[in-house]
């Protein structure tokens, strides 16, 4: 398959993390082909070291001479960094050198130069971020997850289609129930752009289940969850929260003296298993939906086992012709 773009620079790791990421999907795929991005001088001898054998030729090496900040205001880092390894690899994908890229920087950043540089496909008003997040029965899609803080009821539909087609065609879910956020699951609840988005989903063809509240996500009753990305990025960062909240006090609950240690003990097959389950580096990689290519949004923290679950998450993609699918389905051709 055409090379994946990998942003090595950005985000909140060091190059040799992503790069270790890098060579990790490589030797889990033995198709994928990737163009690293970066700066030479750095990037070179930690891929010289790190990429061994027959996967050195499925390696291609651009350079980029900047980086955006973390923190950096995204209008400006459209104007002022279009050397950087984020705007270098979104590049790629345009000229069609790369079928994806894959970036852990800005969040803000990374949405702003993936619209201008590749737009989105036609019909499509604005992009979303996607994201598989751990329930009771497989896992649950969510969308947007930040790229939109506000967003109109069509855009919600919009969405709920994107999502539709993603866990269909990427993830083999053969009717995906698609559920709205809301503070209620009744037909009067929400204010004024829920009820009007919950009234076009209604007729929209998809298998639209109604409201859907919070705790719906984790259930496994619900495949697609659709919400602006305010409200999206707020409960992924709660679920975040809870979840290290969850592991730090049952670490200090099985020291907290002998009998605790050996229970501890006793239990960690159980936990391990669990917490292999609920691991978030399965998890990493959100798609920005709706783009004319596929941008894959790792989390800026992501180690080196996460960031190589968002590569394989932008090779999934495109192998399964995301961006065509999600294309048709918002000509009407698919529902």
């Amino acid at each position: 398959m055409p090379s994946i773009a990998i942003d090595v620079m950005s985000g909140d790791r060091q190059p040799r993390d992503y790069v270790a990421a890098v060579a990790r999907a490589l030797a889990e795929d033995p198709e994928l082909s990737v163009v690293v991005v970066g700066d030479l001088a750095v990037i070179e001898p930690l891929l010289d070291a790190a990429v061994t054998g027959a996967a050195r030729r499925r390696v291609e090496r651009v350079p980029a001479s900047q980086v955006v900040a973390m923190d950096e205001p995204p209008r400006e880092a459209i104007r002022r960094k279009k050397d950087s390894s984020m705007r270098v690899a979104i590049d790629l994908v345009k000229a069609g050198r790369a079928v994806a890229c894959v970036s852990a920087g800005n969040t803000g950043a990374l949405t702003g130069m993936a619209h201008f540089v590749l737009k989105t496909v036609a019909g499509v008003e604005r992009a979303a971020i996607m994201s598989a997040i751990p329930a009771a029965h497989g896992h649950t899609h969510m969308l947007d997850l930040g790229a939109n803080t506000k967003a109109t009821p069509n855009q919600l539909l919009q969405f709920a289609r994107m999502g539709s087609v993603v866990a269909r065609d990427v993830y083999g879910i053969e009717r995906p129930r698609v559920g709205l956020l809301n503070v209620g699951e009744e037909d009067m609840k929400g204010h004024e752009i829920v009820q009007a988005a919950h009234a076009l989903l209604g007729e929209s063809g998809l298998h639209y289940i109604g409201f859907v509240e919070g705790t719906h996500i984790f259930s496994g009753d619900v495949d697609v969850v659709v919400t602006d990305g305010f409200t999206g990025n707020v409960a992924l960062k709660t679920m975040e929260g809870a979840a290290q909240l969850i592991a730090d006090r049952l670490r200090t609950e099985f020291s907290n003296g002998l009998y605790s240690r050996l229970a501890g003990v006793v239990a960690r097959p159980v936990l391990r298993r669990a917490a292999a389950g609920l691991d978030p580096r399965r998890y990493n990689g959100a798609c920005m939906v709706g783009l004319s290519g596929i941008v894959v949004k790792s989390h800026g923290g992501a180690d080196s086992i996460a960031f190589s679950r968002a590569i394989s998450l932008a090779a999934l993609a495109a192998r399964r012709g995301l961006t065509a699918h999600i294309e048709q389905a918002l000509k009407g051709q698919e529902t």
